[in-house]
């Protein structure tokens, strides 16, 4: 048991991270940064913690977190789904917790591509009559 290392992988948007789990006290590392150094906004150091909050594993873990792609929201919303995914595999009765609070979930909502015709996704032009 010395050497446990729970692994999840966690998307959201453009975002994938990569998770490991290792039990410790509970320092979150994030690319090589503390959490507190990497995201600015509380809300986002919320939705990171959530998982380990509804488990009651808050102290337990030491988290490290490789993520890449996409804006801050994403990367949070990603870290949270491979924390979730990652204490799966940690303890399988997590499971129903987990699930209720729909952090097992993949967010299938992505960037709408760009149409021929039109300024961006779904923008017109400026239409006029004259």
């Amino acid at each position: 048991m010395a050497d446990a290392r729970y692994y999840g992988t966690g998307r959201r948007k453009k975002s994938v991270a990569r998770v490991y789990l290792i039990p410790g006290t509970g320092k979150i590392t994030i690319n090589k940064r503390d959490i507190d150094d990497y995201l600015d906004m509380e809300t986002l150091k919320v939705i990171v913690r959530q998982p380990l909050v509804a488990t009651d594993t808050l102290g337990k873990f030491d988290i490290l977190v490789n993520v890449k792609g996409g804006g801050y929201t994403g990367q949070a919303g990603a870290i949270r789904h491979g924390i979730s995914r990652a204490l799966l595999e940690a303890d399988a009765d997590y499971r129903p917790v987990l699930k209720a609070a729909g952090f097992l979930t993949r967010d299938p909502r992505m960037k709408e591509r760009k149409k021929y015709g039109l300024k961006a996704a779904r923008r017109a032009p400026q239409f006029s009559k004259r």
